[in-house]
Parts: structure tokens; C-alpha cells; sequence
């Protein structure tokens, strides 16, 4: 092999090795912090940001009663007025399942989203709105192993 070939093969090479680095890089970079253990209730703690949290009127959380299939569950919140969503699933091992934030231009405040879970457990959905009220609704899904219904 010539050598003017030999120094464009490795040129070559350097270059796509060098080409494939930034993007690597920024892969990195957008990866999430690893967090410690959070508990369901600290999820909530951290989003109410010490405002109380009340059971009640303003937060309709549909989710089904039994979920055949953990891996796919429809939940669907909606909570008029609302500036923030927090969906948590306290038998998760990572309860903190999604937060929604709303603009000033919003049309409505709901949201439709299918979640995996875990187990049997609650799921919560805890709204803030613009007044400072800190609201949550609660569910019980009841998840069977196998589809079987039971």
C-alpha cells in the first residue's frame, strides 16, 4: 500500500472517530442525574413545595378499577384551572410517574397518558393551581397477573 493511501485511510478514520465524539458527549450531558430513592409521599412534599394538600372538588382522575395488563394502563386527569399535574403511582419503584405544566394559553388542563405499573396500588394525581391550592385525587387500580380478570 502506498503511503499517500495509508495516511487518507487513517485521516479518514480519525475523522468519523472525531465526528461521532460530540454526539456522544451530548448524550451524556442530557441523561437525567441519578436521584436517590424517593417515597411517593416525598414526591408529593417536593411538588407542593409545603403548601398543604387537600382531598377534594377540582381534580377528576379516571383510571380503571382492574388493569389486566400492568404494562399499559389508560389514565386520564383533568383539573380546569390547574398550572401543574403530578401523576404518582406509590407502588412504583419510582413513584413519580409524570408532571404536566400549563402556559397561560392553555385550552384545558387534561391529559391522557397510559402508565406502567408495578403492582395493585394508588395512583394520584395532584394539581396546582394558580390561587396556591394544592388539590390531589386518588385511585386504587387493581393490577392482574396474566389477564386473567381476577
Amino acid at each position: 500500500m502506498n503511503s499517500r493511501r495509508r495516511t487518507m485511510l487513517v485521516a479518514g478514520a480519525a475523522g468519523i472517530a472525531l465526528a461521532g465524539l460530540p454526539l456522544r458527549v451530548l448524550a451524556q450531558a442530557a441523561a437525567p442525574a441519578a436521584q436517590p430513592e424517593m417515597t411517593a409521599d416525598q414526591w408529593v412534599a417536593e411538588f407542593a413545595g409545603g403548601a398543604e394538600v387537600t382531598d377534594g372538588d377540582g381534580v377528576t382522575l379516571t383510571a380503571p378499577e382492574i388493569a389486566e395488563n400492568g404494562n399499559t394502563v389508560p389514565i386520564s386527569v383533568d383539573a380546569p384551572g390547574a398550572t401543574e399535574i403530578l401523576l404518582v403511582a406509590s407502588g412504583n419503584p419510582v413513584p413519580g410517574v409524570a408532571k404536566f405544566t400549563f402556559g397561560p394559553l392553555a385550552g384545558n388542563q387534561a391529559v391522557s397518558t397510559r402508565v406502567r405499573l408495578a403492582k395493585t396500588q394508588d395512583v394520584m394525581a395532584i394539581a396546582k393551581f394558580t390561587d396556591g391550592k394544592v388539590v390531589r385525587a386518588k385511585s386504587n387500580v387493581k393490577v392482574t397477573i396474566g389477564g386473567c380478570g381476577g
